[in-house]
């Protein structure tokens, strides 16, 4: 009889432990959610939708420690878009040209959470299709 009141208090606490431990996932499910933002890439048009705003994929790029319109993040392989960065005529898609004024985006450089993956190229620039 011992033993079984034993197990009584050690199954309320398992209860209480899992109790606790649901409502940390599902506290943590709505913060990551809610830090999410949503974003899209359009192909045809090569550029980026990012909560609601619209920035091409081409033009005068800043990049900045905060306050950013996109996070990049720089990769070698599975990339988003190629990027070519030019001094000049950065009228086409994935051509870009780095400015310290009068930008059309700003950019924060990620390792991690970012909005879009690009790949830096020489040529054949562009979104991937």
């Amino acid at each position: 009889m011992v033993s079984s009141m034993a197990r009584v208090p050690s199954a309320v606490q398992n209860c209480k432990l899992m109790k606790g431990l649901l409502s940390f996932l599902i506290c943590m499910t709505f913060a990551v959610s809610a830090f999410a933002s949503d974003v899209k890439i359009d192909k045809n048009n090569c550029t980026i939708t990012k909560d609601g705003k619209t920035y091409n994929l081409y033009g005068k790029v800043k990049i900045v420690d905060s306050f950013e319109d996109i996070k990049v993040k720089i990769v070698d392989c599975f990339e988003d878009a190629d990027i070519k960065i030019v001094d000049n005529f950065e009228d086409s898609c994935g051509k870009v040209k780095i400015v310290e004024h009068f930008e059309d985006v700003k950019v924060k450089i990620v390792d991690s959470f970012e909005d879009i993956k690009i790949k830096i190229v020489d040529c054949f620039e562009g979104v991937k299709k």
